[in-house]
């Protein structure tokens, strides 16, 4: 039987912990190299230097990173973030800065790395919390990712069958996503990918789950819906995502999707749900892309 109890969320700073001071510290909440997950970097007296060059202090191996980029430097008892005249900028908070004084939970974007500043008053209990959102949020898009996609589902189908309602799912994907990355370079990609998820994310229902399933493939799980409001809303996103302003750094980007549109069959199990809505998915694709196909 499904639970009536109801699960609270409490705000980490509604939480009675202990004031204990620690370190201040960066951590790795996105990158293209999954061993830096979750990886802290202390922050002390001495400036911490950011660059593709071996001689920085943290070391980031990717082309969109410039040899020296960018260094964060103790003054007083704050810590500011300073670029370096980097080729590709460097991003508190999705903002380009030069100069910037870091606050807690401040998230800061060199080359395709995301790190989280968290302070030293109770720093091990903000970083355990950091870790526990990424193991359900995608560090980029802030949208669920693809463990809590395929948990929902796995809670769905049941919930679908036991109850006797419909449920769809929509695959869908950015339509030459590779040409936007190639364009407008790989910080204009990662913009795309997050504007476009908090998009989606703030026209779905309450009950309905976004999550990114990988690269620019995202999955919607609909609980009540047949194939053909699926249809409907996946349309509606797909017009809104079409018609909407993408702008990176004064540049234009017109951004469309394809989508596959499948409801729950008897039989099914996760892989075979999301299987039929990739096919569909697919078949937009091939039949021209800017479409929704069930």
């Amino acid at each position: 039987m499904d639970s009536d109890i109801k699960t609270r969320v409490t705000p980490l700073d509604e939480l009675k912990l202990p004031n204990k001071q620690g370190h201040d510290c960066l951590v790795v909440i996105y990158s293209s190299d999954a061993r830096q997950l979750g990886k802290r970097h202390l922050l002390g007296s001495q400036p911490v230097l950011l660059g593709r060059g071996s001689d920085n202090t943290i070391v980031l191996e990717n082309d969109s990173v410039s040899r020296r980029h960018c260094k964060v430097e103790r003054r007083g008892a704050a810590y500011h973030v300073v670029d370096l005249q980097s080729t590709n900028g460097t991003y508190v908070n999705d903002q380009l800065v030069t100069d910037f004084q870091l606050r807690r939970g401040d998230q800061v974007k060199v080359g395709d790395t995301i790190f989280k500043f968290l302070s030293g008053s109770d720093m091990e209990a903000q970083y355990h919390e950091t870790i526990y959102r990424m193991t359900i949020i995608d560090g980029l898009t802030g949208v669920n990712n693809k463990r809590f996609l395929l948990e929902a589902l796995e809670r769905e189908i049941p919930r679908a069958r036991r109850h006797q309602r419909p449920l769809a799912l929509i695959m869908y994907d950015i339509d030459h996503f590779k040409t936007i990355n190639d364009t407008y370079g790989h910080l204009a990609g990662d913009y795309v990918l997050k504007e476009m998820a908090q998009m989606v994310k703030n026209r779905l229902r309450p009950d309905d789950v976004i999550g990114r399933y990988g690269g620019e493939e995202f999955g919607l799980l609909l609980p009540e819906t047949d194939v053909r409001g699926g249809v409907t809303i996946g349309d509606e996103l797909r017009t809104l995502i079409q018609q909407h302003p993408f702008v990176f750094e004064q540049e234009r980007i017109n951004v469309t999707v394809s989508m596959g549109v499948a409801q729950l069959e008897d039989g099914f199990d996760v892989l075979q749900f999301i299987k039929l809505a990739d096919e569909k998915l697919y078949e937009a694709k091939r039949s021209g892309r800017n479409r929704v196909c069930s």
